[in-house]
């Protein structure tokens, strides 16, 4: 390099060295205050302690571990990890059966399920983190931030020769609440209890549960905005594909991808680090297989309107906040925890406790659960009036599945947290699950 040169570079670079320091000090405080806030409160992580420590009996949790046994041992199900934890720790954590059917390996604690529609809460989550951010309203419509959803229409007349319809213009505008309590008017495509939504959804190529396919959750999201609504937002509880519209709401708010946001804003300060929409090689064959009764025998599922693997092979790029995420029990009741501690685990703050009061409050009227249930923000969550029927905790607990056959349930009241996982597909006549509920709350002991 000449002298003149080096003369010209050296203004030149002192100038981008000022810029990029000017750029990173104005940058860097907005970048802070998107990560999650310290807390004065430091709930611990979940750790294992006896059952009696915590005001349970051992003696009945020894019955709920003979449950499980004997529904293996009988061949109701392939294979089950449970957990129970209360006050924070852990009291009882075991797997029993087999993770694959053609190999009969068996099934270990840490082991990973694909939790489907499980994945609805923590999308919820991730949204009600932003709206706590000022970012949006909950009333506000969802075509502000997704253009494509403006004027949309609800199905009136539809012809089955040809899955051609006429539509009227719905008499108000989809929210992001609407989004969030599935009561948009939205569909959901291969498993929607209505035939004509099964053929438009079907004809519009949506992405309805999981791909191995180059789709993104925009692509999708552009797809539902121009199909019919089964009714006029807020009229009645569809389940829906409304969690896939949120997490592209994410996306569009917070400039990153789903995927990127969940990591970093809860998985990772969580410590959830089993719980992604897409497997690293390391972790693929702690992949539980799905898993059906054929003859009397449990036999691996093959690929049908799904590839089994998603989480393990393909494009790996859509991220669907209703469906798509995979996760081991410990991660799901440390997700949980969080809740029951008012939003903080572990020094991390990820939710206002005001907050949390808001998700499970009754956000659809008398739309959901005839008395006994009332529908929070993605979340299931049991009246006065259900708890009297007596098996399902107490009045406020929260609950949800997934349609591999995995459940969760968190009791405040009584500090309590349940999670059963399976991978099985149709019907098994599985019994586990509200015995398994039944019986975790009547093994209390205080």
């Amino acid at each position: 390099m000449n002298v003149p040169q080096l003369l010209l570079t050296r203004p030149i670079a002192k100038t981008i060295y000022r810029s990029s320091l000017i750029l990173l000090l104005f940058s860097w405080p907005y970048h802070f205050s998107q990560a999650q806030t310290a807390t004065a409160k430091k709930s611990p992580p979940l750790t294992e302690a006896s059952p009696a420590s915590v005001g349970m009996s051992p003696e009945r949790i020894q019955r709920i571990d003979a449950m499980l046994a004997q529904s293996v041992q009988d061949g109701d199900i392939p294979g089950v990890v449970a957990l129970i934890a209360r006050d924070g720790k852990i009291v009882y954590h075991k797997a029993f059966g087999t993770a694959d059917a053609s190999s009969s390996r068996p099934l270990k604690r840490d082991d990973i399920f694909r939790i489907a529609s499980q994945s609805k809460a923590i999308t919820a989550t991730a949204v009600m983190m932003l709206w706590e951010e000022g970012k949006f309203r909950l009333d506000d419509p969802i075509s502000k931030f997704i253009p494509e959803f403006k004027n949309p229409q609800v199905l009136q007349n539809f012809r089955f020769v040809d899955t051609s319809f006429v539509g009227r213009p719905a008499i108000r505008e989809i929210t992001i609440r609407h989004l969030l309590t599935h009561t948009s008017g939205l569909g959901y495509g291969v498993i929607d209890g209505d035939e004509r939504m099964k053929m438009l959804y079907a004809k519009a190529g949506t992405t309805d549960l999981f791909t191995t396919e180059p789709v993104t959750i925009k692509d999708v999201v552009m797809k539902l905005a121009k199909l019919p609504l089964h009714h006029d937002p807020g009229e009645k509880y569809t389940y829906s594909m409304g969690l896939d519209v949120l997490g592209y709401l994410v996306e569009v708010v917070s400039g990153m991808s789903f995927d990127q946001f969940l990591r970093e804003r809860l998985f990772d300060p969580l410590g959830m680090n089993d719980t992604r929409f897409y497997l690293p090689d390391s972790k693929a064959d702690r992949l539980v297989s799905i898993q059906q009764r054929v003859d009397g025998n449990w036999r691996n599922y093959p690929d049908t309107f799904y590839e089994v693997d998603y989480p393990i092979k393909g494009a790996k790029q859509f991220y669907s906040g209703g469906a798509g995420l995979s996760s081991t029990a410990k991660d799901y009741a440390t997700f949980l925890q969080m809740y029951l501690n008012g939003g903080e685990l572990n020094g991390k703050r990820i939710l206002s406790r005001t907050t949390v009061d808001i998700i499970m409050a009754n956000h659809v009227g008398d739309l959901y659960g005839g008395g006994n249930a009332h529908y929070g923000l993605a979340f299931g969550v049991l009246t006065e009036k259900g708890q009297g029927r007596g098996g399902d905790l107490s009045e406020g607990t929260f609950n949800w599945g997934g349609y591999f056959n995995t459940q969760y349930f968190a009791d405040p009241k009584e500090r309590l947290i349940g999670v059963i996982l399976k991978q099985t597909q149709g019907g098994t006549g599985d019994q586990t699950g509200w015995k398994f509920k039944l019986m975790m709350g009547a093994a209390i002991d205080d």
